[in-house]
């Protein structure tokens, strides 16, 4: 489906930026609160440090943002004007989306955030 060197294989796999080997994160199940926020320090494959600098992922948050405003008037759209929900219902509705899509949201803003930064590399074995 999403070969290797596309970013959307990365950002929606959660796979390492550079080389798309290994996921990111401790976990690759977002449902699990505990390790929610657990990445690990680098890729075992092409040693790419994750946490570039101090405080690196707060820049996610503006992606976590756009994301859930995204998703809010989506879920908005879909229950106001297809399923005819009067307004209240409707913020029932998005209320209760983002609440359940918050860890996928949060994991998803990180993913689409560094590979802003990070690109993927085929040749990084030669790397080395």
């Amino acid at each position: 489906m999403l070969k290797k060197g596309n970013k959307l294989n990365s950002i929606l796999t959660g796979s390492c930026p550079k080389c798309h080997e290994e996921s990111m994160y401790v976990t690759s199940n977002p449902y699990d609160l505990k390790n929610l926020y657990n990445m690990h320090e680098s890729c075992s494959h092409c040693h790419t440090v994750y946490k570039m600098e101090p405080s690196f992922f707060y820049g996610a948050m503006y992606v976590s943002y756009g994301l859930t405003v995204a998703l809010g008037i989506a879920t908005f759209i879909i229950s106001h004007f297809i399923f005819n929900l009067d307004l209240l219902a409707s913020f029932f509705v998005i209320f209760g989306i983002l609440i359940i899509l918050t860890p996928i949201t949060f994991r998803l803003a990180r993913n689409i955030y560094i590979n802003l930064f990070i690109h993927y590399n085929p040749d990084w074995k030669s790397e080395l």
